[in-house]
């Protein structure tokens, strides 16, 4: 067993890049699940480590929780074309999903969904993460395709205190120059249990800060 593998009474299941330090996702929980599910048939992206589903199956309800990593396309054209592939094989796999379990699926988006969630909007429109393709690619997910945007539930309407990465130029983090990328995506059933958000700023860890909302519900 690996020193993260058992926190506390927390036991951890993840999903690891093959490339050594590159990249990986993982969940934590109290209860064990009836299945895990490493990777969502892609090799591309299952090969970078950026899904991993916990199933909590009873006879009278499905319910995952899914820790996934969408691909940033800030390094260049290539990484952008990489992470246009990934949005374009994860929809239909949650759209699959999503006819047979409720879900809620948590993870850095790398989208800034709309002009409030980011500090500068108008200079960001050329940039990825608030590129025109990846706003409809998510204004797509959460009408047509059912899902709903958990903090904006809770939240329509906030901004400077909505965000979850700060570039780590400059005074961004100083200054509260950022950008809300990471979400809990859920499906209606799950979204509807949802009670109270915060964003966990007292300490750094990171770029990111971590996100957490409370739900009505045990599995």
């Amino acid at each position: 067993m690996g020193r993260f593998d058992q926190m506390a009474e927390l036991r951890g299941y993840f999903h690891f890049a093959a490339k050594k330090g590159y990249s990986g996702v993982g969940i934590y929980s109290r209860q064990e699940p009836t299945e895990v599910i490493v990777g969502f048939g892609e090799p591309e992206f299952d090969a970078e480590g950026r899904y991993v589903e916990l199933r909590f199956d009873s006879p009278d309800v499905k319910r995952s929780i899914i820790s996934c990593y969408f691909p940033s396309g800030s390094s260049g054209e290539d990484r952008q074309q990489a992470k246009f592939r990934f949005l374009e094989a994860i929809y239909p796999h949650l759209q699959r999903l999503k006819l047979e379990r409720e879900f809620v699926l948590c993870g850095d988006v790398n989208i800034a969904h709309q002009a409030i969630d980011l500090k500068n909007w108008k200079s960001n429109q050329k940039n990825s993460g608030f590129l025109p393709e990846e706003r409809a690619w998510m204004t797509k997910l959460l009408s047509d395709g059912g899902l709903v945007d958990v903090y904006r539930q809770l939240h329509p309407t906030t901004t400077d205190e909505a965000y979850t990465w700060w570039s780590n130029r400059g005074q961004a983090y100083a200054k509260n120059v950022g950008w809300r990328l990471d979400y809990h995506l859920a499906t209606p059933a799950w979204a509807a249990r949802a009670r109270q958000v915060a964003i966990y700023k007292d300490e750094k860890f990171s770029d990111h800060a971590p996100i957490t909302i409370a739900y009505d519900f045990k599995l």
